[in-house]
This record gives structure tokens, sequence and C-alpha cells, in this order.
């Protein structure tokens, strides 16, 4: 089966960077891979529609390339359905939006880990492309187990009562990597979009602390290289960089307005 590439370097203490695609197009994951910078490649599906041959060819892209793996975002409702899906088309690892809870953390973990005396997880056997469909021809079911036991289980901590009960959350067994998102948290407190709010970046810098003292990874997403510097000076070592929609937007915003300048001079 195909090295989990961000389970690698997080079991080596290494430090990581990924990227957010919301479209599933293979061409644009495709590119990702050979610019040969990036250790995975996240599909936000909470904001993108999608259907499920997407995440199948999805998975299938990132197959190409031997040092890249494969993340989803999920959305908190269904869940452990949608944790399947992906799982079965060959996305690795998952991050989950939306926890409160530690009931809801035990879910997220019980979604991606086999149904194992030791895993006691919900995931089993299934006639589909992570196991080669036909299984145990192509796939061996020991693999099978071991690839879910390797996923990488990150939570989105973005509600108060996430933060509040951090401590709790993160005790849950199988959380791998938090990240804290100021934007859902500053509706959460009643302060939206005011994410430079010093109680917003009170409540990121617990979060990043409490999670490293429980050796959990916190990642970060930035837009560019030089925002991650402040961060590394906290001993953040994981990093998500860029979205394809908000360059691809911020291009045009600045270079179509250069040129229009530069029409009307």
């Amino acid at each position: 089966m195909k090295k989990n590439i961000l389970r690698e370097l997080i079991n080596d203490n290494k430090p990581t960077i990924g990227t957010h695609v919301l479209t599933v197009w293979p061409g644009m994951t495709e590119v990702i891979g050979h610019a040969g910078t990036i250790d995975y490649v996240e599909f936000t599906a909470t904001y993108t529609p999608h259907d499920l041959f997407a995440l199948e060819n999805f998975g299938r892209t990132i197959d190409l390339f031997e040092n890249m793996s494969s993340m989803i975002k999920l959305d908190q409702e269904p869940r452990t359905y949608l944790a399947k899906k992906a799982v079965n088309s060959g996305i690795q690892n998952a991050l989950f939006a939306d926890v409160r809870t530690v009931e809801d953390v035990k879910e997220c973990v019980a979604s991606m880990k086999p149904d194992t005396p030791t895993g006691k997880g919900k995931a089993g056997v299934a006639m589909s492309r992570h196991m080669g469909y036909i299984y145990p021809n192509n796939t061996s079911l020991a693999d099978s187990i071991k690839s879910a036991e390797d996923g990488v289980i990150a939570l989105m901590i973005e509600k108060k009562s996430a933060v509040d009960n951090l401590e709790s959350l993160l005790s849950v067994p199988g959380v791998d990597m938090v990240q804290f998102g100021p934007g859902d948290y500053s509706i959460n407190i009643g302060r939206p979009g005011d994410t430079d709010h010093p109680e917003i970046k009170e409540a990121e810098l617990y979060t990043i602390q409490t999670s490293q003292k429980m050796d959990i990874r916190p990642r970060v997403e930035i837009a560019t290289w030089e925002q991650a510097k402040p961060y590394l000076e906290l001993g953040v070592k994981d990093f998500s960089l860029g979205v394809d929609l908000a360059i691809i937007h911020d291009y045009c915003k600045t270079e179509g307005k250069k040129l229009i300048d530069l029409l009307n001079s």
C-alpha cells in the first residue's frame, strides 16, 4: 500500500508542509505534486461541491507521487460516513471540523480506526479502492489494518467549548494534530471577523501550547512562508501553505488592478 508520508514525518518528529485545494480536478493536485515541495495535499471538502467519484480520482492522483500523501477536511455531519468514504477512496488522513466535546473526538477517532480488539474503531473490510477492490488478491487485510492505524487524525479547535475543555478532548487516544480556527472561533464568542482580538490570539496560543504539552502536533495555516516565522519561535513545525482559490483570487485582483492602472495611464 502507498506510504503515508505525513505519518512518517510525524513519527520522525520532522516538519510538515501541506496545502489546500478546493477543486478536486486531478490536474491541480498533479501540478502541486510536480512542484516537489509539498508533503501532503488537503482537499477541503467542507467548502466545495464534490461527489464520491471525485474522491477516488483525488486519491489516484496522490498515488502518482511517492513523497506526497493526502488529507481531507470533513464536515461535522455525518462524520463517520464521510470518513469511511474518504478512506475507501484512498485518502489517508483526515481533518475533522467543528469538534466540541469528548464524544465528538471519540467519534472522529473511531471513524478512522480499524474495528479490532486494540483499535476499537469502526473501519472494516470493503471492496473499495484502498483495498485494491478485490481483497485479499490485491491488498492483504493486515496491510489494510496497518494503513488505517497510520492515518493521521487532526482536529479543528474552533469552538469555545473545545478550547475550554481542550485537555479533555486531547486526552482521547488517537489524536495526532490540531489546528486553531480563528474565523469560526470569532463567530462562536460573538466577535465575528475580529480575528486579531486579544481574546482570540490568547485562545490560539493556548491551543498551541496545550497540544504541545500533550505531545500533539499543532498545525498553523499560512498564506506566505514569512508568516511561519513567529510560529517557529513557539515550536510549531507543521504548516498548511495557501489555498488554490485564494491564490487565484489574489493574483487576479493584484495583477488585474495593475494592468487596469497601466491601461488608464
